[in-house]
């Protein structure tokens, strides 16, 4: 589950494609999550190691649970984002939004995350 680069823009005033943008979205969330509200003003403190092994962890390295981690994170932000336009437009679920968002659940890549933003992008969903 590495990322792939982010692919350069033939131009510079070409826009970034709707799967650069996950893929910022979701290396926004891994930094975010290695740093907590105080860290940029706080003393450095000890690092503690948390030994627990949930589901999501056995097999897999700290770098690929982080990964799933940010694609969770910006799932559930995008979640976030589809509900608040459901309700200002009173819209119900769509059924290609819910079909994109099962396959991340089985899947949980980055490919099938941008298809939930492909979906919700259609709908003028996302702001980013």
């Amino acid at each position: 589950m590495s990322h792939t680069p982010a692919r350069q823009a033939t131009s510079p005033d070409a826009l970034p494609t709707l799967a650069d943008r996950v893929l910022e979205r979701v290396r926004q969330a891994e930094l975010a999550a290695g740093q907590s509200p105080t860290a940029r003003t706080a003393r450095p403190r000890r690092r503690v190691t948390d030994t627990r092994r949930t589901p999501e962890a056995v097999g897999r390295t700290p770098e690929q649970v982080r990964e799933a981690r940010s694609l969770r994170r910006v799932f559930l932000d995008m979640g976030d984002s589809y509900r608040e336009f459901r309700r200002r437009t009173g819209a119900p679920i769509a059924p290609e939004v819910r079909d994109a968002a099962d396959r991340f659940r089985r899947e949980r890549s980055v490919d099938s995350l941008t298809g939930v933003a492909a979906k919700l992008d259609e709908l003028r969903v996302l702001t980013w």
